[in-house]
This record gives C-alpha cells, sequence and structure tokens, in this order.
C-alpha cells in the first residue's frame, strides 16, 4: 500500500476516467504519458497541505486533479505520508449490480444444498445408528 489510501487514489481515477469520457479537452491532457494518477494524489496532497485545512469537498479535491492535468508548470510534488479518509462511495453499473445479485443468489443455493445434504447425511447415519441396536424378537 502506498503512502496514501488506496481509496483515495481509486476515488480519483474513478472520478478522472468518467470526466475524460464526457470531455473530450480533459481527455486529451488525461492522456499525457508524463503524469500520473498517483502523482496526480500526491499533488492533491500538497495542495492540502500548503491550505492548512483539513477537510474539503468532493468537488475541491476533483478540481484539484483536473488542475494537475490541466497545468504542465506545477513545480516540485514532494512525497507525503500521510492517512486519506475518504467518504465517497464509488456507484455501480446495473450489469455490476445484477452481477453481485446472481452471484449472491447462487452461493445462498450452493450453501443451502450443502446444509440439506449434511442433515440428510446425519439423519441417514442416525438411523443405521438405531437400525443396528434393535433386535428382532422374531
Amino acid at each position: 500500500m502506498d503512502k496514501y489510501s488506496e481509496n483515495f487514489e481509486k476515488a480519483i481515477k474513478f472520478y478522472l476516467d468518467n470526466r475524460a469520457k464526457t470531455d473530450k479537452l480533459f481527455a486529451e491532457k488525461y492522456s499525457n504519458e508524463k503524469k500520473s494518477v498517483k502523482e496526480c494524489c500526491m499533488f492533491i496532497l500538497n495542495e492540502v497541505q500548503k491550505s492548512g485545512c483539513n477537510g474539503f469537498t468532493d468537488d475541491e479535491v476533483f478540481g484539484m486533479a483536473v488542475h494537475y492535468y490541466d497545468e504542465d508548470n506545477l513545480g516540485e510534488i514532494k512525497d507525503i505520508s500521510c492517512r486519506v479518509v475518504v467518504n465517497h462511495v464509488v456507484e455501480l453499473t446495473p450489469e455490476e449490480k445484477q452481477k453481485a445479485k446472481d452471484e449472491a443468489i447462487k452461493k445462498a443455493q450452493e450453501d443451502a444444498y450443502k446444509q440439506m445434504t449434511a442433515k440428510k447425511s446425519q439423519k441417514k447415519s442416525s438411523n443405521e445408528d438405531c437400525q443396528q441396536g434393535v433386535l428382532s424378537l422374531f
């Protein structure tokens, strides 16, 4: 794990990827091979440290990410060791939600089947034990 939260990097990348899909001008700058999401996150952390503030809105953080890709001369971006708290939830697509639901149903069915076969196996061995203990009088 890096010096900052993996979830922070994922949230920034998710936003930037989606922005690049809808904004062609930004997509060109986002494809700059000299820049990276990791360095973008370090840039944001540097900006946060300079500000002296502890909390930012999503729009403020994402604005800093876009600024990183828009500008060519940002100066030195120092490596910062810190902990980032992310309160941003990534929404699943309807397809991803359906896939997760299908997998959950399949797992529930498999678990129920295992329980049923285990109970049958227990009953069968219990019946066999009883039958062995019964003596026939005839």
